[in-house]
C-alpha cells in the first residue's frame, strides 16, 4: 500500500464533512446560476422563461441549445411580421 505521508494519513471526521458540504454548496450555486441563465436566455429569445428548467432533465438539456441554436425564435416571427406590416403601403 502507498504511503501518503504523515500529513495526509488521517483526516479528520468534521474536516471531511465540511469538504463534502462546501462541495455540495459550491455544485447547487453553480447549478443556480446556469438555471437561471438558461431562464433569461430563453425569455429574451421570446419562449417561455420556464424552458431553461428543462436544463434539469438529462436529455433535454442536450436537445434545447441545438432548438436555441437552429430554431426560428418567437422574437424573430414577430420581427419579420412587424417588417411585412411596415412594407405593406396603406397599412
Amino acid at each position: 500500500m502507498m504511503e501518503l505521508g504523515p500529513h495526509f494519513e488521517h483526516f479528520p471526521p468534521m474536516f471531511t464533512a465540511i469538504l463534502i458540504a462546501f462541495g455540495i454548496l459550491m455544485g447547487l450555486i453553480v447549478l443556480i446560476i446556469k438555471i437561471l441563465i438558461f431562464c433569461k436566455i430563453f425569455s429574451k429569445a421570446g419562449y417561455c422563461w420556464a424552458l431553461g428548467l428543462l436544463m434539469l432533465v438529462p436529455i433535454a438539456n442536450i436537445i434545447m441549445p441545438f432548438v436555441l441554436a437552429f430554431g426560428d425564435w418567437p422574437i424573430q416571427k414577430e420581427l419579420r411580421l412587424l417588417k411585412q406590416q411596415q412594407e405593406k403601403p396603406g397599412a
